[in-house]
This record gives C-alpha cells, sequence and structure tokens, in this order.
C-alpha cells in the first residue's frame, strides 16, 4: 500500500524512534521520552501539543489544583480558537480535593466525567489533529500536578499514530468506552463528594502557636548567622542583611541576638504592627519571661525592658530619647531599613552609641540619594533575593499569569485611562471573571488588589461589594486602627479582597493571601516584586499563590520579565529569553495568553533599555553599595548591567564616566585602545585575546608563543593555528576594515616579534604614565573574562549563545570581516555560515521571503539565495562534504544583530526548485533538506516552531 505524506512522515519518525535514527523524522511525531530534565519538561510537551492539536483528551487519575492553573491560559486561548477538550479523572484514593473539580468545571471548553471504576489510575494525554489525520499521545508516571509536570523524575512516553494505526484505535477505544460509562461531573456530584471527603494527608505548616523550643534556624538563617558573626569576629560594628519578604528575617534576627547575648536591646522599626509581630517572634526563640520584653509606642512605654521594641515615631521624640544614655544599648537592629534615611532615623542613629548595628531590609535600593550601605559601613552581612528564596524552598510557589486587560471597540486600559473607564461595568465584571477563573489555593478567597489611584479604590471596592464579593479599599488616608482593622477581616474572612494602591509594597505581613491581582502599570521592578511578594509567605492549607497581571497598553511592560527573573543586566536579548521562560524556581510558573505576550514583547522592542538616566541610577546604586567608583568588572560580579551595554552605548566605559563627572582623564590614543577591547573583546565569545592582555599585563608587557599556548591548554581554551593566526590579525587591526582600523588608532595593539607578543611602545608607555588608563583597560579586560564564563571556552562556538556575523568571522579565523557582504551566507575558507531570519516582517520583500523552517528537532529546511542552480559554483561548493556548514538563527529582526548557534549541519538533500518573484516572474533556487548534527534543544526548538 502507498502510505500518503502524513502515514510516511509517522513512518519515518516511528523509525527513528525505534528502529534507525539515522532516519529522518518529523518532530511533532517523533517517538520521545519525557522525564522532566532541564530544557525539558511534561508541562513543554502538553502545552506544544495543545498549541497544534483540534482537540484533546486528558484522562489522569490524580489532578491539583496548581497544575490547571498552570495550563488554564492556554486552555483559555484555545477556548477563543474554538479548541474543544475532554478529561477524564477519578475521585480514586480520595486524592483529588473537591476544590479540584470545582475548578475544572470553570474550563468552559472542556467537559469532564468521572470514570465509573473505583480503581482508575491512568495517566494519559492524547490530542487529536483532525486535518492530518492522526494522534498524539503521551502516556506515562505524570499525573496532572505541579510537580509531576515540571519537577518530578517522571518516565513518559510521546508517541504518535495514524487513526487506523492499531495502538491508537486500542487506546481511543479504551478512553471512549470508558468515557461512555462515566459520570458527567456537576455541582451536585462535587456536594456530595465533598460531604464524604477524606484527604490523605494534611498540609503540615508550623502553628503559630509553637513554642520557642520547636525554632531552630533553617539553613539560610544558619548561614547567614555565620556570616554575622564573621563581621564581628573582624571588629566591625556594623551590618546589613538583605533578605526578600517572607524569608525569615525576624528569626534571623532573632537568633543573632541569641547569639550575641546582649546586655540591653533595642529593636526599632516604623509601624506598631510590625512591632507586634517581631516581639512574639523573638519571645519564642529567645525564650525570655514576658518581662524581659518591653514596647515604646503609643499607650505602652516600657523603657526598662532589657528587650525594647520601639516605633521610630516614639523614640525620636526628645521627651523619650533623652531619657535614654546614648550607650544603653549594646545592640540595636532596625527593621525595613532603607528608611534609615529619613530625618527621624538618622536623629536616632545619630544620638546611640552601640557596641553592634544590624539593619535589615528586603529593598536597599532607594530612588531618593541616601546611602543606605555607607550607613552599615558597607557590610553586607547576606544577601537572599526572590529567586534563591524559591530554590530555598522558604516561600509560598506562586503562578503567575499574564492576561490582557479588558478590550473593548479597541479600547483597552493605559497610562491615561480615565477613571469611569478603569471602574466601568463591563471592566468590573472582566476583572470578576478572571479573577474567578484563574481562582486561588485554599478552601476561601483572601485576595490583594493593587491598582492605580486612591479614587480607582475606592470605586472598585464598591463595585465587587455590590457583586457579592465583600472588598475594602485601603490608602495612604486610611487611619492605622482601621488598616489593621480591614486586615483583620481579611484574615478572618469576612471581605475577600483588600484594594490599594502602594500602600502594601512593604511592612506588611498577611501569610493568608493567596491571590495577588495586578491592575496597574508596573512602575518598577522594585515595586513589582514588593506587591508579588505580599502572597509568598507560607501559610496553612496555602499551597500555592496565583498571580493575576492584567496586562494594558503600557509602555512599562518590558519590565515584566526582568522583574519575574531579575535580570538587572539591561540587556534586549536578555529581556526577550526571560519572556520565553516558564518555570522560575521548583513548581512556580510564568504563563502569559498569546496577546499579552505579544504586547510584552512590542514593549521590549520599542524601549530603550540603557537610557543615560536608568545607567546613572544603576551606577549609582552599585557605587553606594561599594563605597567607591564601581569598574565594569563590579556590575558583572553583582549581576546587574551587562558589561556591553556600556560599550554599544559609549564605546568605552570611560565615556560613560566622564558623564558621571568621576576624575579621569585619557588621551585620545588611550581611549582608542579602550573602546577595541571594549567593543571587539569584552563580549567574551573568545576568551583567547582576553587571556594574553591578562599575561601581558602580568609579565611586564611580554610572553612567548609557545608560552602562551602551553598557559591556554593548560587552562582548557580551545585554540589551533586558525586560532592564533586569528589572534594576530586581531591584534595587528588587519582582521578589521579600514573604518575600524582608523577607529582604534591605525596601530597594532600587541605585536609578535621574535616569537614574543608584547604590546607596541606607545601602550607600553601610555600604561606605565596613566593610572586611570591601566585600571580601566584591566577592568575592561577583567569583564570580558567573567563574561567569558558564559561561554564554554573549549569549543570554538557553543550551541544555543547568539552570536552576530561579525562574532562569527572572527571566531572562525577569517582573515577579515566580511561581515557586512554576508547576509544569508558566504563560503569562505572552506566554512560556511548560513543565517536565518526566521519569522520574516510581514513587508518583506517577496524576493527573499523564504520558507525556511524546522521540519523537527534534526531537520532545517533551508532556501538558497536565487538564481541558484544546483550546478552552480557556491552550490557545488555548499554539496562538497569538505566545506563545513554551521547554522545560526534568529527569530525576527526585531531581535538585533545577534543568532542563535545550532551548530554543524549536513546536507541530507538538495532539490532543485523555482521561486516567485515580482511581476509574476521565477528563478531557480535550490532547496537544502540539513540535519542538525546535534539535534535542537526542545527549549530552543520551541521558539522557532510554526
Amino acid at each position: 500500500m502507498k502510505l500518503n505524506q502524513t502515514q510516511q512522515q509517522i513512518s519515518d519518525s516511528l523509525t527513528n524512534g525505534f528502529v534507525e535514527r539515522g532516519v529522518t523524522g518529523t518532530e511533532a511525531m517523533m517517538p520521545q521520552f519525557i522525564y522532566n530534565r532541564e530544557g525539558d519538561s511534561m508541562l513543554l510537551h502538553i502545552e506544544r501539543e495543545l498549541d497544534n492539536c483540534s482537540s484533546f483528551i486528558f484522562a489522569i487519575a490524580f489532578l491539583t489544583e496548581g497544575a490547571l492553573t498552570t495550563l488554564k491560559v492556554k486552555l483559555a486561548d484555545l477556548a477563543e480558537a474554538g479548541i474543544h477538550g475532554r478529561i477524564l479523572t477519578s475521585d480514586y484514593l480520595n486524592f483529588n480535593a473537591p476544590k479540584a473539580f470545582q475548578e475544572l468545571q470553570k474550563l468552559k471548553n472542556v467537559e469532564v466525567r468521572l470514570a465509573e471504576m473505583h480503581n482508575f489510575h491512568a495517566k494519559g494525554y492524547i490530542f487529536e489533529h483532525e486535518a492530518d489525520h492522526y494522534q498524539s499521545a503521551i502516556i506515562g508516571s505524570s499525573n496532572l500536578t505541579e510537580k509531576a509536570l515540571t519537577d518530578n523524575y517522571e518516565w513518559n512516553v510521546k508517541f504518535t499514530s495514524y487513526q487506523n494505526g492499531t495502538v491508537t484505535k486500542q487506546l481511543v477505544d479504551a478512553v471512549e468506552d470508558a468515557w461512555q460509562k462515566a459520570t458527567p461531573l456537576t455541582a451536585d456530584w462535587i456536594n456530595n463528594y465533598q460531604q464524604q471527603y477524606q484527604p490523605l494527608v494534611q498540609p503540615q505548616i508550623a502553628e503559630a502557636t509553637a513554642t520557642y523550643t520547636a525554632i531552630t534556624p533553617n539553613a539560610m538563617q544558619q548561614e547567614a548567622l555565620a556570616r554575622l558573626a564573621e563581621v564581628r569576629a573582624q571588629s566591625e560594628e556594623k551590618a546589613l542583611v538583605i533578605s526578600a519578604t517572607g524569608t525569615g528575617k525576624t528569626y534571623l534576627a532573632a537568633f543573632d541576638v541569641a547569639n550575641y547575648k546582649p546586655r540591653k536591646f533595642l529593636y526599632i522599626v516604623h509601624r506598631e504592627q510590625i512591632l507586634d509581630k517581631s516581639i512574639a517572634s523573638f519571645k519564642k526563640v529567645l525564650g525570655e519571661p514576658d518581662a524581659a520584653f518591653g514596647k515604646l509606642s503609643g499607650n505602652q512605654k516600657n523603657t526598662s525592658a532589657k528587650y525594647l521594641f520601639a516605633t521610630i515615631q516614639t523614640i525620636a521624640k526628645d521627651d523619650w530619647l533623652q531619657q535614654f544614655d546614648p550607650g544603653e544599648f549594646d545592640y540595636i537592629l532596625v527593621d525595613e531599613a532603607h528608611r534609615a534615611g529619613s530625618p527621624t532615623y538618622q536623629k536616632v542613629l545619630a544620638y546611640f552609641t552601640p557596641n553592634f548595628l544590624l539593619g535589615m531590609t528586603a529593598t536597599p535600593e532607594r530612588s531618593d540619594a541616601f546611602n543606605l550601605y555607607e550607613l552599615f559601613d558597607y557590610n553586607i552581612a547576606y544577601e537572599i533575593r526572590l529567586q534563591k528564596a524559591l530554590d530555598e524552598d522558604m516561600l509560598c510557589p506562586f503562578h503567575y499569569i499574564g492576561i490582557t486587560d479588558y478590550e473593548r471597540d479597541g479600547e483597552i486600559s493605559d497610562d491615561t485611562s480615565q477613571l469611569k473607564w478603569l471602574v466601568s461595568e463591563e471592566r468590573v465584571t472582566y476583572i470578576l471573571q478572571q479573577t474567578d477563573y484563574y481562582g486561588y489555593s485554599g478552601a476561601a478567597l483572601q485576595g490583594l488588589i493593587f491598582c492605580s489611584r486612591t479614587e480607582e479604590a475606592q470605586a472598585l471596592a464598591a463595585a465587587l461589594t455590590a457583586k457579592g464579593h465583600p472588598s475594602k479599599a485601603l490608602t495612604g488616608a486610611t487611619p492605622q486602627v482601621q488598616r489593621d482593622a480591614i486586615v483583620r477581616e481579611l484574615e478572618h474572612k469576612q471581605i475577600e479582597y483588600i484594594i490599594t494602591v502602594d500602600v502594601f509594597n512593604e511592612g506588611i505581613d498577611i501569610p493568608c493571601v493567596n491571590q495577588v491581582v495586578m491592575l496597574r502599570n508596573t512602575q518598577s521592578s522594585i515595586v513589582f516584586i514588593q506587591q508579588l511578594g505580599r502572597g509568598l509567605r507560607k501559610f496553612k492549607n496555602k499551597d500555592y499563590v496565583t498571580v493575576i497581571d492584567f496586562i494594558g497598553n503600557y509602555k512599562n511592560n518590558y519590565l515584566i520579565p526582568i522583574a519575574l527573573t531579575g535580570d538587572k543586566s539591561r540587556n534586549k536579548d536578555s529581556a526577550r529569553d526571560d519572556l520565553e521562560l516558564r518555570q522560575i524556581s521548583g513548581v512556580s510558573t510564568v504563563n502569559f495568553s498569546k496577546i499579552a505576550k505579544e504586547r510584552i514583547y512590542q514593549s521590549i522592542n520599542d524601549t530603550s533599555l540603557n537610557t543615560l538616566r536608568q545607567l546613572r541610577d544603576d551606577y549609582q546604586d552599585l557605587k553606594g553599595r561599594l563605597g567607591r567608583v564601581p569598574l565594569l568588572a563590579d556590575f558583572q560580579e553583582f549581576g546587574t548591567v551587562d558589561c556591553t551595554v556600556f560599550a554599544d552605548k559609549y564605546q568605552n566605559y570611560y565615556q560613560f564616566l566622564v558623564k558621571m563627572k568621576e576624575d579621569m582623564h585619557l588621551t585620545i590614543d588611550e581611549e582608542r585602545v579602550l573602546s577595541f577591547v571594549s567593543i571587539e573583546l569584552m563580549n567574551g565569545k573568545r576568551s583567547v585575546e582576553l587571556l594574553l592582555l591578562q599575561q601581558l599585563l602580568e609579565l611586564e608587557g611580554y610572553i612567548g608563543q609557545v608560552r602562551f599556548e602551553e598557559f591556554l591548554t593548560a587552562q582548557q581554551v580551545f585554540h589551533d593555528q586558525t586560532v592564533m593566526n586569528s589572534v594576530a590579525r586581531v591584534f595587528s587591526l588587519a582582521f578589521f576594515t579600514k573604518a575600524n582600523q582608523a577607529k582604534y588608532g591605525n596601530q597594532p595593539i600587541v605585536e609578535i616579534v621574535d616569537n614574543q607578543y608584547r604590546f607596541n611602545a606607545i601602550i607600553r608607555t601610555h600604561l606605565a604614565e596613566n593610572g586611570d588608563f591601566k585600571r580601566l583597560f584591566m577592568d575592561a579586560i577583567k569583564a570580558g573574562l567573567l563574561r567569558s564564563k558564559r561561554y564554554d571556552q573549549t569549543q570554538q562556538l557553543m550551541l544555543y549563545k547568539r552570536y552576530t556575523r561579525k562574532d562569527v568571522c572572527r571566531l572562525l579565523g577569517w582573515q577579515t570581516d566580511s561581515s557586512s557582504t554576508l547576509y544569508g551566507y558566504r563560503i569562505k575558507e572552506g566554512t560556511c555560515p548560513i543565517f536565518v531570519t526566521y519569522a520574516k516582517a510581514d513587508d518583506v520583500d517577496a524576493n527573499i521571503n523564504y520558507e525556511d523552517q524546522f521540519i523537527n528537532t534534526s531537520t532545517f529546511q533551508w532556501y538558497t539565495r536565487h538564481p541558484a542552480k544546483l550546478d552552480s559554483k557556491e552550490i557545488v561548493q555548499i554539496l562538497d562534504k569538505r566545506t563545513t556548514l554551521k547554522l545560526f538563527i534568529k527569530k525576527n529582526d526585531d531581535e538585533g544583530s545577534g543568532f542563535y548557534y545550532f551548530g554543524d549541519v549536513t546536507v541530507q538533500d538538495a532539490q532543485q526548485e523555482t521561486f516567485q518573484v515580482k511581476d509574476g516572474k521565477t528563478e531557480p533556487i535550490v532547496k537544502f533538506q540539513l540535519g542538525l548534527v546535534d539535534a535542537a534543544q526542545f527549549d530552543k526548538y520551541l521558539l522557532f516552531e510554526k
């Protein structure tokens, strides 16, 4: 029987998977083993199949709310496209919580039934591809739970079969038989189930009533305590701890006080609500009688207590401050220390002379001119940010949902939206539909909503209450007593939402919060994380936090992926990569609806991430942290601005320092040399040149060629004769165009004389006579070497890293920079790099709008330029087995000049075709099937799958 195209593709794919991997299959149909390794997960495969199927059915015994939340964005997009599915599940072992069944009922495009058999233990996902008459299935150990989809070591097999394949028919028949016998999921069924439901395992979260003897430091706290002890051992009198909200910094402080054993201790904070909770925490840890603890705030003035807890507002008053001797407290702790720049804090801290001063904060970055780091003598004893805290399982996991805001007649919320639009009947209804659909963990909704302005908070609270969702607004004008009462109402489930503007960005602890809703522009990464953090404290019966972000037409949308990942590089390539991230840490996930993702992507493309103001802020923050002028290497070491950002914008760091009015001076010639290192070498994509410069500096300007190559071998850095010849041409400037040679001074940076590398005489003089030049020259080299750690230096090129055409010319060892004429491909010196822009712009010239695409992870379809024939000179060269072909791909032209490297490729097939150009004219062209020597990593392949 002659096979049709789909059957042949399936046949080839199955042969590849089970018989002979040399046979080229189609990626979407290839058998695959899935076990949640890095860059691959069940979640990725399920999402990919959902993107391409015409319908689906899940037969899964166990499911959780969190896993459903992770898929809800995708399922909502499918509902918009009219694609429906079915879920067959069960009440086996009472694993599935009643609320999980309630969440299933919210899936409007999904029909749900309960299997009749009491031991239903299936774990299968079937996807129909109706147009091509085949089904894909994933069967194995993964239930529909967060850990099974992302984190657990699971065994699953994905396979594909034509509609009349025996195995698929058996599978589909079995599912259909079970489906027909199954019971439809209804509200009545859920009510009956809930009445008899007994969970297998109760969540174990420490109760607030636990005694002090049960509390011991966690791993993070033990590390921080050791660092604090080291600081004091070095006779330092001040230290700062930077700790993400919810990571137990109050207990950490109490443990440190217990270790220190102060004669008298003072704790200062700005709000009484924080004070009361801190006293309770300290009592548990210290285990001393209540009489040892006192409070100086409001109506309580117990100033003689050994452990005194004070609000800054009270202790700063002269009547109270003067009652204390300046040396009365040998240990003072300032909580929320980023506030310590205010006059009241400065007054109190200037008055007291403790033996040790500790500051604690989650957000040390300041928008004012106050230098928090200086206050604590630049001693950062310990630092744990959001991502690390999630890695350490110190915070509650979260599922971030980025969806588009309400849109009507093309109008959507933006920076200029009027109040009547923000609280309109239609928008409020839409908000409630979305918050109900995405849900929350736990028995009752206890949510926080952040909005743009006070009037909106008040109007929205009234509107939600009127619709049956009791809510209260809490703004800067709300008195403290009323604030505390509103928080208690949320904690006691008397209201569902507190709606606020920026009041809860910090200094509030409501562990029960299980849903955070963002109805405003992302003002800054700091504020975003502060607001997200309001829901991340662990709490009994809260397995995760749902974060729902309504994304409008805001120019700051680009900040969202940057804030979620903690990316401070100001590099657009990194920001785009952040947007593709699906998992933050553990089971915490990020999900964007299709339209919301496009909106953010456009914001990244339209926004400048490296304005002078932005870079100045980053510079001032790092300068404050270090207590000196930061260098490029400092930015690299602290994981902030990418050093190449300064090179791209200013050519060298010196020019930026001039704008910062720092006292440094370089000559024009010195600047040219610094620009050369910064622009051409500092990206670290090949470390050989940087290492040579480093060695020359360390060895007083000379090193033998043989000795240097021995050094490279010892460092396991890739080098051969082609590389060494290339390095010589780079340093002589012969590699560069005439314009760039002039730009860099027309003088060789490094010469080869008597088989020795050496700086030219002019550079040796500059290094000897100008300390500023030497410092910045060495810094650029160090920054480049730090950045080079991102690349595997044992290889010429590293898979899935971005390279420009100019990078490729240099790293391949070409005699000259041919990037300006390289275009799509060029055969030179035995190598042919192929550059593909995957998604052509809508207005691209028809003459170059080729159908270049992945056939599967191992095969790429590529078209040459036209006119081209199989017997054309360049085609013959490409077909020559002695020519090395290397494939580079970028998503679209918005992504700048960098292309992902997909490795070497071989020609599997070449066919003569014709290509239609303007006015109906056709020209010859060659279509290649290129086989990837290294099959594409799954997550990178998904970036380019059409």
